[in-house]
Protein backbone atom coordinates (compact mmCIF):
# COMPACT_ATOMS: atom_id res chain seq x y z
CA UNK A 1 0.00 0.00 0.00
CA UNK A 2 2.76 2.09 0.80
CA UNK A 3 4.82 1.44 -1.99
CA UNK A 4 1.64 2.09 -4.22
CA UNK A 5 1.21 5.17 -2.37
CA UNK A 6 4.52 6.59 -3.20
CA UNK A 7 4.35 5.09 -7.33
CA UNK A 8 1.13 7.48 -7.11
CA UNK A 9 3.28 10.67 -5.54
CA UNK A 10 6.06 10.49 -8.26
CA UNK A 11 3.68 9.76 -10.92
CA UNK A 12 1.97 12.99 -9.97
CA UNK A 13 5.24 15.23 -9.69
CA UNK A 14 6.55 13.35 -13.04
CA UNK A 15 3.43 15.18 -14.80
CA UNK A 16 3.59 18.15 -13.23
CA UNK A 17 6.96 18.49 -14.23
CA UNK A 18 5.82 17.91 -17.71
CA UNK A 19 3.46 20.21 -17.56
CA UNK A 20 6.16 22.60 -15.82
CA UNK A 21 8.73 22.05 -18.89
CA UNK A 22 5.70 22.18 -21.55
CA UNK A 23 4.85 25.97 -19.79
CA UNK A 24 8.37 26.98 -20.08
CA UNK A 25 8.35 25.59 -23.92
CA UNK A 26 5.50 27.90 -24.61
CA UNK A 27 6.89 30.81 -23.30
CA UNK A 28 9.21 31.05 -26.27
CA UNK A 29 6.64 31.84 -28.71
CA UNK A 30 4.87 33.85 -26.33
CA UNK A 31 5.22 36.65 -29.00
CA UNK A 32 2.64 34.86 -30.87
CA UNK A 33 0.07 33.91 -28.15
CA UNK A 34 0.10 37.75 -26.98
CA UNK A 35 -0.73 38.98 -30.44
CA UNK A 36 -3.49 36.27 -30.86
CA UNK A 37 -4.87 37.58 -27.08
CA UNK A 38 -4.21 34.12 -25.87
CA UNK A 39 -1.65 34.99 -23.21
CA UNK A 40 -3.56 35.19 -20.07
CA UNK A 41 -3.89 32.56 -17.35
CA UNK A 42 -7.55 31.82 -18.06
CA UNK A 43 -7.10 31.26 -21.92
CA UNK A 44 -4.11 29.22 -21.11
CA UNK A 45 -6.08 26.91 -18.46
CA UNK A 46 -8.97 26.35 -20.67
CA UNK A 47 -6.80 25.03 -24.07
CA UNK A 48 -6.82 21.61 -22.90
CA UNK A 49 -3.86 20.89 -25.79
CA UNK A 50 -1.35 22.84 -23.75
CA UNK A 51 -1.88 21.02 -20.19
CA UNK A 52 -1.50 24.09 -18.54
CA UNK A 53 -3.36 24.41 -14.84
CA UNK A 54 -3.35 27.52 -11.99
CA UNK A 55 -0.95 24.79 -10.37
CA UNK A 56 2.02 24.76 -12.75
CA UNK A 57 1.34 28.91 -12.66
CA UNK A 58 2.03 28.63 -9.19
CA UNK A 59 5.15 26.68 -9.87
CA UNK A 60 6.56 28.97 -12.18
CA UNK A 61 6.29 31.42 -9.15
CA UNK A 62 7.82 29.08 -6.57
CA UNK A 63 10.40 28.21 -9.36
CA UNK A 64 11.20 32.16 -10.16
CA UNK A 65 11.34 32.46 -5.92
CA UNK A 66 14.21 29.71 -5.86
CA UNK A 67 16.21 31.65 -8.41
CA UNK A 68 16.09 34.50 -6.44
CA UNK A 69 16.91 32.84 -3.26
CA UNK A 70 19.51 31.43 -4.70
CA UNK A 71 21.23 34.64 -6.06
CA UNK A 72 20.25 34.28 -9.92
CA UNK A 73 18.50 37.67 -9.49
CA UNK A 74 18.23 38.22 -13.58
CA UNK A 75 17.00 34.72 -14.10
CA UNK A 76 14.55 35.82 -11.50
CA UNK A 77 13.73 38.98 -12.98
CA UNK A 78 13.08 37.73 -16.49
CA UNK A 79 10.67 34.94 -14.70
CA UNK A 80 8.76 37.32 -13.10
CA UNK A 81 8.44 39.14 -16.32
CA UNK A 82 6.95 36.46 -17.71
CA UNK A 83 4.56 36.13 -15.12
CA UNK A 84 3.50 39.78 -15.15
CA UNK A 85 2.51 39.77 -18.31
CA UNK A 86 0.32 36.49 -18.08
CA UNK A 87 -2.29 39.01 -15.94
CA UNK A 88 -1.76 42.13 -18.71
CA UNK A 89 -2.74 43.24 -21.56
CA UNK A 90 -0.09 45.47 -23.29
CA UNK A 91 -0.20 47.52 -26.56
CA UNK A 92 1.83 45.76 -29.09
CA UNK A 93 4.91 46.86 -30.43
CA UNK A 94 4.87 47.87 -34.42
CA UNK A 95 7.91 45.27 -34.89
CA UNK A 96 5.83 42.87 -33.67
CA UNK A 97 2.57 42.97 -35.41
CA UNK A 98 4.51 43.26 -38.79
CA UNK A 99 6.26 39.55 -37.97
CA UNK A 100 2.67 38.04 -37.08
CA UNK A 101 1.15 39.95 -40.24
CA UNK A 102 3.51 37.90 -42.39
CA UNK A 103 2.82 34.39 -40.43
CA UNK A 104 -0.87 34.55 -39.06
CA UNK A 105 -4.06 34.42 -41.42
CA UNK A 106 -6.44 37.19 -41.76
CA UNK A 107 -8.67 35.62 -39.05
CA UNK A 108 -6.10 35.44 -36.74
CA UNK A 109 -4.91 38.89 -37.50
CA UNK A 110 -8.38 40.63 -37.13
CA UNK A 111 -8.27 38.82 -33.95
CA UNK A 112 -5.35 40.37 -32.90
CA UNK A 113 -6.20 43.46 -33.66
CA UNK A 114 -9.43 43.85 -31.81
CA UNK A 115 -7.46 42.29 -28.81
CA UNK A 116 -5.36 45.04 -28.79
CA UNK A 117 -7.70 47.93 -29.29
CA UNK A 118 -7.08 50.59 -26.29
CA UNK A 119 -10.10 50.00 -24.23
CA UNK A 120 -9.08 46.63 -23.20
CA UNK A 121 -5.40 47.69 -22.37
CA UNK A 122 -4.21 47.42 -18.60
CA UNK A 123 -3.24 49.82 -16.33
CA UNK A 124 -0.39 51.44 -17.76
CA UNK A 125 1.45 52.42 -14.58
CA UNK A 126 1.81 48.50 -13.16
CA UNK A 127 2.93 46.96 -16.32
CA UNK A 128 -0.48 47.02 -18.22
CA UNK A 129 -1.98 44.74 -15.25
CA UNK A 130 -5.73 43.82 -16.26
CA UNK A 131 -6.76 43.58 -12.24
CA UNK A 132 -4.63 44.21 -9.27
CA UNK A 133 -4.87 41.67 -6.50
CA UNK A 134 -2.99 40.82 -3.75
CA UNK A 135 -0.83 37.51 -4.92
CA UNK A 136 -0.06 40.56 -8.19
CA UNK A 137 1.31 42.65 -5.38
CA UNK A 138 3.48 39.76 -4.11
CA UNK A 139 4.50 39.12 -7.49
CA UNK A 140 5.58 43.21 -8.05
CA UNK A 141 7.30 43.13 -4.88
CA UNK A 142 9.70 40.35 -6.11
CA UNK A 143 10.10 41.97 -9.41
CA UNK A 144 11.08 45.43 -7.48
CA UNK A 145 13.89 43.55 -5.27
CA UNK A 146 15.19 41.89 -8.23
CA UNK A 147 15.59 45.53 -10.16
CA UNK A 148 17.40 46.85 -7.20
CA UNK A 149 19.71 43.59 -6.67
CA UNK A 150 20.30 43.72 -10.34
CA UNK A 151 21.31 47.82 -9.93
CA UNK A 152 19.10 48.26 -13.33
CA UNK A 153 18.27 51.80 -11.28
CA UNK A 154 15.64 53.10 -14.42
CA UNK A 155 13.55 50.40 -14.41
CA UNK A 156 13.56 49.31 -10.43
CA UNK A 157 12.09 53.14 -10.79
CA UNK A 158 9.25 52.01 -12.43
CA UNK A 159 9.16 48.76 -10.19
CA UNK A 160 8.62 51.14 -7.40
CA UNK A 161 5.85 53.09 -8.84
CA UNK A 162 3.89 50.17 -9.79
CA UNK A 163 4.48 48.78 -6.75
CA UNK A 164 2.86 52.03 -5.34
CA UNK A 165 0.37 52.44 -7.40
CA UNK A 166 -0.80 48.88 -6.46
CA UNK A 167 -0.89 49.40 -2.84
CA UNK A 168 -3.15 52.76 -3.19
CA UNK A 169 -5.56 50.50 -5.15
CA UNK A 170 -5.95 47.76 -2.74
CA UNK A 171 -6.38 50.20 -0.28
CA UNK A 172 -9.32 52.07 -2.35
CA UNK A 173 -10.66 49.12 -3.29
CA UNK A 174 -10.47 47.62 0.61
CA UNK A 175 -8.57 44.04 -0.56
CA UNK A 176 -6.40 44.77 2.41
CA UNK A 177 -7.10 46.63 5.41
CA UNK A 178 -5.83 50.39 6.94
CA UNK A 179 -3.41 48.89 8.82
CA UNK A 180 -1.67 46.83 6.27
CA UNK A 181 -1.62 49.45 4.17
CA UNK A 182 0.14 51.56 6.31
CA UNK A 183 2.51 48.48 6.94
CA UNK A 184 3.22 48.21 3.07
CA UNK A 185 3.32 51.90 2.10
CA UNK A 186 6.08 51.42 5.64
CA UNK A 187 7.87 48.86 3.61
CA UNK A 188 7.61 51.12 0.40
CA UNK A 189 9.75 54.05 1.67
CA UNK A 190 12.40 51.79 2.85
CA UNK A 191 13.05 50.46 -0.66
CA UNK A 192 12.64 53.21 -2.31
CA UNK A 193 15.85 54.47 -0.53
CA UNK A 194 17.88 52.16 -2.58
CA UNK A 195 16.62 53.53 -5.78
CA UNK A 196 16.29 57.27 -4.93
CA UNK A 197 19.87 57.52 -3.36
CA UNK A 198 20.89 55.59 -6.63
CA UNK A 199 19.49 57.78 -9.08
CA UNK A 200 19.98 61.05 -7.16
CA UNK A 201 21.35 62.82 -10.66
CA UNK A 202 18.06 62.16 -12.68
CA UNK A 203 15.64 63.54 -10.17
CA UNK A 204 15.58 60.97 -8.25
CA UNK A 205 15.75 62.65 -4.72
CA UNK A 206 12.99 65.00 -6.06
CA UNK A 207 10.71 61.90 -6.42
CA UNK A 208 12.41 61.01 -3.33
CA UNK A 209 10.68 64.51 -1.38
CA UNK A 210 7.28 63.86 -3.35
CA UNK A 211 6.82 60.73 -2.27
CA UNK A 212 7.40 61.07 0.93
CA UNK A 213 5.67 64.43 1.49
CA UNK A 214 2.37 62.43 0.21
CA UNK A 215 0.23 62.56 2.84
CA UNK A 216 -0.45 58.85 3.43
CA UNK A 217 2.94 58.06 3.13
CA UNK A 218 4.03 60.94 5.74
CA UNK A 219 1.90 59.10 7.58
CA UNK A 220 3.54 56.43 7.79
CA UNK A 221 6.98 58.34 8.31
CA UNK A 222 5.47 59.79 11.53
CA UNK A 223 3.70 56.51 12.86
CA UNK A 224 5.90 53.46 12.06
CA UNK A 225 9.43 55.27 10.69
CA UNK A 226 10.83 58.25 12.03
CA UNK A 227 14.57 57.34 11.14
CA UNK A 228 14.03 58.12 7.68
CA UNK A 229 13.24 62.20 8.95
CA UNK A 230 16.98 61.77 8.12
CA UNK A 231 16.78 60.83 4.46
CA UNK A 232 14.11 63.44 3.86
CA UNK A 233 16.18 65.77 5.48
CA UNK A 234 19.15 65.44 3.09
CA UNK A 235 17.54 64.59 0.16
CA UNK A 236 15.15 68.23 0.57
CA UNK A 237 19.04 69.87 1.62
CA UNK A 238 20.52 68.18 -1.89
CA UNK A 239 18.15 69.45 -4.18
CA UNK A 240 16.07 72.38 -3.18
CA UNK A 241 18.78 74.45 -5.09
CA UNK A 242 18.26 72.36 -8.15
CA UNK A 243 14.71 72.99 -7.84
CA UNK A 244 14.44 76.34 -7.07
CA UNK A 245 16.51 76.97 -10.59
CA UNK A 246 14.90 74.86 -12.70
CA UNK A 247 11.43 77.12 -11.99
CA UNK A 248 13.55 80.08 -12.26
CA UNK A 249 12.24 81.83 -15.61
CA UNK A 250 15.80 84.35 -15.87
CA UNK A 251 17.83 81.64 -15.15
CA UNK A 252 18.78 82.95 -11.77
CA UNK A 253 17.42 80.88 -8.84
CA UNK A 254 13.85 81.55 -7.71
CA UNK A 255 14.01 80.78 -3.81
CA UNK A 256 9.35 80.37 -3.50
CA UNK A 257 10.13 76.39 -4.56
CA UNK A 258 13.09 75.92 -1.99
CA UNK A 259 11.69 77.86 0.73
CA UNK A 260 8.36 75.84 0.46
CA UNK A 261 10.43 72.39 0.44
CA UNK A 262 11.90 74.13 3.58
CA UNK A 263 8.61 74.50 5.38
CA UNK A 264 7.07 71.58 4.50
CA UNK A 265 10.26 70.01 5.89
CA UNK A 266 10.33 71.87 9.18
CA UNK A 267 6.21 70.85 9.88
CA UNK A 268 7.26 67.07 9.54
CA UNK A 269 10.60 67.57 11.92
CA UNK A 270 7.85 68.84 14.73
CA UNK A 271 5.53 65.98 13.97
CA UNK A 272 8.52 63.21 14.33
CA UNK A 273 10.02 62.45 17.53
CA UNK A 274 13.19 61.71 15.74
CA UNK A 275 16.55 63.28 16.03
CA UNK A 276 20.38 63.76 14.58
CA UNK A 277 22.69 65.72 13.68
CA UNK A 278 21.29 66.57 10.54
CA UNK A 279 17.63 67.46 11.42
CA UNK A 280 19.11 68.90 14.05
CA UNK A 281 21.29 70.99 11.89
CA UNK A 282 18.22 72.50 10.02
CA UNK A 283 16.62 72.71 13.40
CA UNK A 284 19.16 75.16 14.77
CA UNK A 285 19.34 77.25 11.40
CA UNK A 286 15.48 77.46 10.81
CA UNK A 287 13.99 77.08 13.98
CA UNK A 288 16.20 78.58 16.46
CA UNK A 289 18.26 80.68 14.28
CA UNK A 290 21.23 79.48 16.40
CA UNK A 291 24.26 80.02 13.80
CA UNK A 292 26.97 78.68 16.34
CA UNK A 293 24.81 75.21 16.91
CA UNK A 294 24.52 75.01 13.17
CA UNK A 295 28.08 74.79 12.56
CA UNK A 296 28.83 72.02 15.35
CA UNK A 297 25.96 70.52 14.19
CA UNK A 298 27.87 70.55 10.77
CA UNK A 299 30.76 68.87 11.76
CA UNK A 300 28.75 66.25 13.24
CA UNK A 301 27.01 65.28 10.21
CA UNK A 302 30.03 65.29 7.84
CA UNK A 303 31.04 62.04 10.52
CA UNK A 304 27.09 60.58 10.54
CA UNK A 305 27.51 61.18 6.58
CA UNK A 306 30.36 58.98 6.11
CA UNK A 307 29.45 56.03 7.70
CA UNK A 308 25.30 55.91 6.80
CA UNK A 309 25.22 53.35 3.59
CA UNK A 310 22.97 55.45 1.07
CA UNK A 311 24.36 59.12 2.19
CA UNK A 312 28.39 58.07 2.27
CA UNK A 313 28.68 59.17 -1.51
CA UNK A 314 26.93 62.64 -1.27
CA UNK A 315 29.00 63.81 1.55
CA UNK A 316 31.07 65.99 -0.61
CA UNK A 317 27.91 67.45 -2.28
CA UNK A 318 26.15 67.53 1.32
CA UNK A 319 28.43 69.67 3.09
CA UNK A 320 28.59 72.32 0.19
CA UNK A 321 25.14 72.58 0.27
CA UNK A 322 25.17 73.04 3.71
CA UNK A 323 27.57 75.87 3.46
CA UNK A 324 25.22 77.30 1.02
CA UNK A 325 22.13 76.98 3.35
CA UNK A 326 24.40 78.38 6.37
CA UNK A 327 24.76 81.54 3.79
CA UNK A 328 21.29 81.92 2.84
CA UNK A 329 19.89 82.06 6.02
CA UNK A 330 22.88 84.71 7.02
CA UNK A 331 21.98 86.66 4.42
CA UNK A 332 18.99 87.26 5.51
CA UNK A 333 19.40 88.75 8.71
CA UNK A 334 22.28 91.15 7.28
CA UNK A 335 22.76 93.22 4.12
CA UNK A 336 26.30 93.61 4.95
CA UNK A 337 28.97 90.79 5.62
CA UNK A 338 32.34 90.94 6.84
CA UNK A 339 34.22 88.45 5.09
CA UNK A 340 36.45 87.41 8.09
CA UNK A 341 33.62 86.35 10.35
CA UNK A 342 31.53 84.70 7.61
CA UNK A 343 34.71 82.72 6.29
CA UNK A 344 34.60 81.34 10.25
CA UNK A 345 31.12 80.67 10.21
CA UNK A 346 31.57 78.41 7.20
CA UNK A 347 34.60 76.81 8.86
CA UNK A 348 37.22 78.49 6.21
CA UNK A 349 39.66 81.28 5.57
CA UNK A 350 39.03 84.67 4.39
CA UNK A 351 40.35 83.95 0.90
CA UNK A 352 38.63 80.60 0.75
CA UNK A 353 35.41 82.17 1.55
CA UNK A 354 35.68 84.86 -0.80
CA UNK A 355 36.55 82.27 -3.56
CA UNK A 356 33.93 80.47 -2.55
CA UNK A 357 31.56 83.35 -2.63
CA UNK A 358 32.92 84.67 -6.65
CA UNK A 359 31.84 81.24 -7.49
CA UNK A 360 28.48 81.21 -5.89
CA UNK A 361 27.70 85.27 -8.00
CA UNK A 362 29.29 83.80 -11.02
CA UNK A 363 27.09 80.66 -11.40
CA UNK A 364 23.93 83.13 -11.01
CA UNK A 365 22.98 81.85 -7.35
CA UNK A 366 23.85 84.63 -5.50
CA UNK A 367 22.36 88.59 -5.64
CA UNK A 368 25.88 90.15 -4.31
CA UNK A 369 28.73 92.03 -5.03
CA UNK A 370 32.50 92.02 -2.78
CA UNK A 371 33.61 95.11 -1.58
CA UNK A 372 37.43 94.02 -1.79
CA UNK A 373 38.59 97.23 0.20
CA UNK A 374 36.32 96.55 3.13
CA UNK A 375 36.69 92.92 3.29
CA UNK A 376 32.72 92.60 3.14
CA UNK A 377 30.18 91.23 0.99
CA UNK A 378 27.14 93.75 -0.02
CA UNK A 379 23.90 92.18 -0.47
CA UNK A 380 21.89 93.10 -3.24
CA UNK A 381 18.11 93.94 -3.21
CA UNK A 382 15.48 91.19 -3.75
CA UNK A 383 13.63 92.63 -5.75
CA UNK A 384 10.67 90.94 -7.54
CA UNK A 385 9.75 91.13 -11.13
CA UNK A 386 6.32 92.74 -12.21
CA UNK A 387 5.18 89.72 -13.05
CA UNK A 388 5.60 88.22 -9.38
CA UNK A 389 4.19 91.20 -8.15
CA UNK A 390 0.90 91.15 -9.90
CA UNK A 391 0.98 87.02 -9.05
CA UNK A 392 2.14 88.04 -5.36
CA UNK A 393 -0.98 90.96 -4.82
CA UNK A 394 -4.07 88.56 -7.02
CA UNK A 395 -3.01 85.10 -5.19
CA UNK A 396 -6.44 85.06 -2.75
CA UNK A 397 -8.54 87.38 -5.16
CA UNK A 398 -11.00 84.62 -5.62
CA UNK A 399 -11.03 84.02 -1.47
CA UNK A 400 -11.22 87.71 -0.97
CA UNK A 401 -14.08 88.43 -3.19
CA UNK A 402 -15.72 85.69 -2.03
CA UNK A 403 -15.31 87.24 1.46
CA UNK A 404 -16.23 90.64 0.53
CA UNK A 405 -19.70 88.66 -0.70
CA UNK A 406 -20.08 87.26 2.25
CA UNK A 407 -19.76 90.69 4.34
CA UNK A 408 -22.43 92.45 2.34
CA UNK A 409 -24.76 89.76 2.01
CA UNK A 410 -24.83 89.63 5.67
CA UNK A 411 -24.59 93.22 6.26
CA UNK A 412 -27.72 93.16 3.88
CA UNK A 413 -29.28 91.08 6.24
CA UNK A 414 -28.91 92.56 9.45
CA UNK A 415 -30.16 95.96 7.71
CA UNK A 416 -33.76 93.78 6.95
CA UNK A 417 -34.04 93.04 9.59
CA UNK A 418 -33.56 96.05 11.79
CA UNK A 419 -36.32 97.59 9.29
CA UNK A 420 -38.76 94.86 10.10
CA UNK A 421 -38.42 95.53 13.56
CA UNK A 422 -38.68 99.20 13.07
CA UNK A 423 -41.77 98.62 10.72
CA UNK A 424 -43.22 96.24 13.50
CA UNK A 425 -43.04 98.76 16.07
CA UNK A 426 -44.18 101.62 14.25
CA UNK A 427 -47.73 99.31 13.42
CA UNK A 428 -47.73 98.69 17.39
CA UNK A 429 -47.70 102.10 17.73
CA UNK A 430 -50.34 103.43 15.15
CA UNK A 431 -52.56 100.49 17.01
Amino acid sequence: MIVQSISIDSQAKRFQYNEFTLFCEIIISQSKLVAAGEWNVNTLCKKPELGISASVVETYRLFSKFQFDCGDYKTARFMLANLISLYAVAPLPKETVEEIDETLDDERNTKSKESSTPQNLGNPLVYYVTSITQEILHILWGNLACEILVQNWEDATIALHAVRTSIEHLAYTNQITALEALKQRTWLLHWSLFVFWNNSGSKGLESMVELFSAEKYLQAVTTNAPHLLRYLTAAVLLCKRRVAKSTSKDGRSSGEEARKLMKNLIRVMQNCEYTDPIVEFVDCLCVKFDFEGAQEKLAECEKVLSTDFFLCKQTALFMEEARVFVFENYCRIHNKLDLGVLGAKLAMDQEAAERWIVDLIRNALLDAKIDSESGCVVMGADSLSVYEQVMEKTRDLNLRSAALVQGLSHVNRQVKRVRAKMARAAMGEEE
